[in-house]
């Protein structure tokens, strides 16, 4: 089906381009949310009086989404999720979930606007992309942990994934003289053998 846009669209074309796209794609989203319209002289005709309105309205959302994105920009979330020793996560964070979790920290973003190439299924700290705007996109950090203890760890840098990281530090300090000793008795044993 051959569309007017009526603002940008990521993949498709700028304002007022007119471009084939799928029959179910601008019959069920495209056409229904004002993004554009059906190709024919007459909505030429209506796309180059409303221009100018189009344009303005445009720029005024564009601005609006500028000035979130100047507070939004480099922020980090948390999400507190269950998880298996290995930090793989019982189940996963969607677009949903981060929605929902930037909302809590006061900044409205719908889950369409969240870019998720696959949901998040380890802890740790991912960088997501949200798009406020066709023209404006930011990266916010989302930290996911078992605990606010966890995710404030994470945030100085630890490793929480690994094994180890449940061993006590005289644990660990005795399995450190357990494996010199043993690298010295190879040694000693190389020495003799040598001789």
């Amino acid at each position: 089906m051959q569309i007017i846009l009526l603002e940008r669209v990521a993949g498709l074309g700028q304002m007022g381009e007119q471009v084939r796209v799928k029959n179910g794609y601008a019959r069920n989203f495209l056409l229904p949310r004002g993004k554009a319209l059906r190709a024919s002289e007459a909505n030429r005709k209506r796309f180059e009086r409303e221009r100018v309105q189009l344009e303005a309205r445009n720029l005024e959302l564009r601005k609006e989404a500028e000035g979130v994105a100047g507070t939004l920009e480099g922020k980090s979330f948390v999400a507190i999720r269950q998880a298996g020793e290995t930090g793989q996560l019982y189940g996963s964070v969607s677009t949903r979930d981060i929605a929902e979790t930037l909302h809590e920290g006061g900044f409205t973003v719908e889950r369409s606007q969240v870019r998720l190439a696959h949901p998040i299924k380890t802890i740790g700290i991912h960088d997501v992309l949200i798009s406020l705007h066709p023209e404006v996109e930011v990266r916010v950090s989302i930290n996911v942990a078992r605990s606010a203890d966890e995710a404030e760890r994470q945030t100085r840098g630890e490793d929480l994934t690994s094994r180890d990281r449940f061993e006590e530090p005289e644990e660990e300090e005795a399995r450190a003289e357990d494996e010199a000793e043993a690298t010295d008795a190879e040694a000693e044993t190389t020495d003799e053998d040598a001789a």
